[in-house]
């Protein structure tokens, strides 16, 4: 269903956003991934068969115009790229949240400005909200902002630039690289207590929420939808 079509995952080069490209060549995409580090990118190349990769920073708005310049018709744009800074809202360093909330935000809205020219009418872009959007943490008071923000932002477009569709898939506590950055001491631990308090007691794979974002490039009645893939922790 997907043969030939061209992807765009911006931040592809590991953890979530390398196994929506994976399992989108598996479908017969065309498939490029951008991301910030051209290291990061040559390993994801080797580890997916036949991926695109281009040096983008989704906080740079003119990096990310010179990408989608040089592609043609787009079907399907996938934003992973984000992180999270913990701490308090009455931290004096504010200015290091508020890249945070930019980056996934405004970040997100800066690639649908630069690729919305170059997509099918067909065509749909998947932004990536979270567990915090619903469950809340201390701490991580600015990334429950952002997920809910961008969950929203895909509403609120999925009526402004209709017939393009928009929607995001809300990952509960994933087993990707990003937890070393934020816990590099005990991250793994950490989270392995935290899942066990969920219906299904276990980290979420990359894998299964890719699967997520692969049905909602595929299936074009869905719009301004959010599917949560989170081992039912939002409920609990």
């Amino acid at each position: 269903m997907m043969h030939e079509q061209q992807v765009v995952i911006i931040g592809g080069s590991e953890g979530i956003g390398l196994a929506v490209a994976k399992a989108a060549r598996a479908l017969g995409a065309r498939v490029l991934s951008v991301g910030r580090t051209a290291e990061k990118l040559e390993a994801a190349q080797r580890v997916v068969e036949g991926l695109e990769v281009a040096v983008a920073d989704i906080n740079d708005p003119a990096s990310l115009r010179a990408v989608f310049s040089g592609l043609d018709a787009i079907d399907h744009t996938y934003i992973a790229a984000g992180s999270t800074k913990m701490g308090s809202p009455l931290d004096p360093e504010l200015d290091n949240f508020k890249h945070k909330f930019d980056e996934r935000l405004w970040g997100s809205v800066d690639v649908v400005r630069a690729a919305q020219d170059k997509m099918r009418a067909t065509g749909s872009f998947t932004f990536t909200g979270g567990l915090s959007s619903d469950r809340p943490v201390k701490g991580a008071w600015v990334s429950g902002i952002a997920t809910m923000a961008t969950e929203q932002l895909a509403r609120v477009l999925a009526l402004e630039l209709a017939p393009l569709r928009f929607n995001a898939v809300a990952p509960g506590y994933t087993d990707t690289p990003m937890w070393n950055t934020i816990f590099p001491d005990n991250g793994v631990r950490l989270l392995g207590e935290t899942v066990q308090k969920n219906p299904v007691p276990r980290l979420v794979t990359a894998d299964e929420v890719a699967q997520a974002v692969l049905l909602l490039m595929q299936n074009s009645a869905i719009t301004g939808e959010t599917i949560h893939v989170d081992c039912g922790a939002r409920l609990v």
